[in-house]
């Protein structure tokens, strides 16, 4: 299973605004996405609730992993942006 690791960039971290970006992406995917933060069982990418049960923070590293490298690289490429500056 392809898995990238990755630094939060959002300001917030990984709450409401930049978990609806990220699980709204998700969900347009042909594979399914789980973040998580490591040594913690991930989450589906595909619901803002739970990414942001991770409680994950501005400059805190999560792992992004699923079936397809493709779809990895897009969800972890949003998670390395700052989702609130936009």
């Amino acid at each position: 299973m392809p898995t990238k690791s990755v630094v939060v960039g959002s300001s917030v971290g990984l709450h409401a605004r930049p978990a609806a970006i990220i699980s709204e992406a998700a969900g347009e995917l042909d594979s399914d996405v789980q973040i998580g933060l490591p040594g913690d069982e991930p989450v589906d990418a595909g619901s803002s609730l739970l990414i942001m049960t991770l409680g994950a923070a501005h400059g805190d590293t999560v792992e992004v992993s699923g079936d397809d490298q493709a779809d990895v690289d897009a969800i972890a490429a949003l998670v390395e942006k700052d989702l609130d500056a936009e």
